[in-house]
Formats: C-alpha cells, sequence, structure tokens
C-alpha cells in the first residue's frame, strides 16, 4: 500500500465515532498536525482494544536512531539495552492487527491496518 492510499485527517477532524468507523473498515489513514501524540494514541489504542483487536505502538525511525548510536563509544551500552527492548515489545506485541507509528518530529501519527 503506498502512501497515496492512505487517508489524512487532522487530530480535531477524528472524532471518537469517525475512529471506531475507520477501524470497523480496517482503514489505514494518517494523523497529521497532532497537538499532543500521547493523548491521540491512548485514543486510538483505546477504540482499536474495544473491537478485540491487536496493536502495536513505536516510534518510527527509532531503529535508525539505536544502530546510529552503536557505533558511539558512549552510547554502545545504552543503544544495546535500547535494541533489546524493541525486540521484547515486537515479542510482547507479535502479529498485531494495526500498527500506530508516532512521529514527534513531523507531529503525525500513522495508523496501519497490518492483515
Amino acid at each position: 500500500m503506498s502512501n497515496v492510499d492512505i487517508e489524512k485527517f487532522t487530530s480535531d477532524e477524528l472524532s471518537t465515532e469517525k475512529i471506531t468507523k475507520l477501524i470497523n473498515e480496517k482503514k489505514s489513514f494518517i494523523i497529521v498536525a497532532v497537538k499532543d501524540i500521547g493523548y491521540m494514541v491512548n485514543k486510538l489504542e483505546g477504540s482499536i482494544e474495544k473491537q478485540n483487536l491487536k496493536c502495536r505502538v513505536y516510534t518510527e525511525y527509532r531503529a535508525a536512531a539505536i544502530s546510529a548510536g552503536l557505533f558511539t563509544p558512549f552510547t554502545v551500552l545504552e543503544s544495546a539495552a535500547a535494541a533489546i527492548g524493541v525486540a521484547a515489545h515486537n515479542l510482547a506485541t507479535y502479529n498485531p492487527d494495526y500498527e500506530i507509528g508516532k512521529n514527534y518530529i513531523k507531529k503525525t501519527i500513522t495508523v496501519k491496518y497490518t492483515r
């Protein structure tokens, strides 16, 4: 699925009812201009889990940041610990119905239906 196929919404456009409808229809979408990422992610998680679906929440580009840290002498241990944490998180949320990607730099949330 390309980004052209994914609808974009602002967080102000997405009521709980609209989110529920998108999830019922198993849609992927992007939320742009997010003011409070934590609040919106909690709202999305709640809507997904109310429909007995599983989701994985992650920070976009985190793996790149971790691998960059593996090559600097002062952050090797911190990066290795973070990589172990990412692996454990991925196992705990194995085979999710939805993935929720947070991007703090762009102030976006990408919600992807994975099945």
